[in-house]
């Protein structure tokens, strides 16, 4: 997020769970008739990812259902549920599904990220912060929690300089500060609040 808008989502998280009770069979298997059930699940995973990217959220959405209702604990199919809810404009829908997997799976940055996105959306950075902290804290290089952590505090820095200024409007140093806050907050060619988050997987 160069501002909270900008914040880089995961649309679709290869989680390293998935398939890892089976990784060791796949590889004793030197000719395997038909592909493995993780293999075709994780082609449908990616096809209602794109699903989402071509806009087609409802339909996604409606697919993650059915995988959830045959699979409850699909961790998979919930997490791209909440991407679609998200993207169908239905954040505290969303966040729920991201809270339940941080809870279930705080192994996995993921959620943590996408969370910390729609706490951002609704300018919520001090919960954003914390998010973000979560998925970095088990996944040091994770880049684009990295990314947005920065963003996060940029925001905050702009509303601590707004607040300083609306408190001291004389003080030249504190408009600079927040001028250059917003700009980077805005990023190369964006109006702050202009942008929507960016699918990523």
């Amino acid at each position: 997020m160069r501002n909270a808008p900008l914040l880089r989502q995961v649309a679709l998280a290869l989680l390293i769970f998935l398939g890892a009770a089976h990784a060791g069979d796949a590889r004793a298997q030197s000719q395997p008739a038909a592909k493995p059930p993780e293999a075709v699940q994780g082609e449908r995973y990616r096809q209602l990812q794109s699903m989402i990217q071509q806009g087609r959220a409802e339909a996604a959405l409606a697919e993650a259902d059915k995988l959830i209702a045959a699979r409850p604990r699909d961790a998979q199919a919930r997490f791209i549920k909440g991407v679609a809810l998200n993207a169908l404009n239905r954040p505290d829908a969303a966040a729920e599904i991201f809270v339940a997997l941080t809870e279930e799976y705080p192994e996995l940055p993921e959620p943590y990220n996408n969370l910390a996105v729609i706490y951002a959306q609704q300018r919520q950075y001090d919960r954003a912060r914390v998010a973000l902290e979560a998925a970095i804290r088990n996944h040091p290089d994770y880049a684009i929690a990295l990314e947005n952590l920065r963003d996060v505090h940029v925001n905050l820095a702009a509303e601590a300089y707004a607040k300083a200024q609306s408190l001291d409007a004389a003080n030249a140093g504190v408009r600079r500060k927040l001028t250059l806050a917003r700009e980077i907050a805005a990023g190369p060619g964006q109006a702050a609040g202009a942008s929507t988050p960016a699918a990523r997987p």
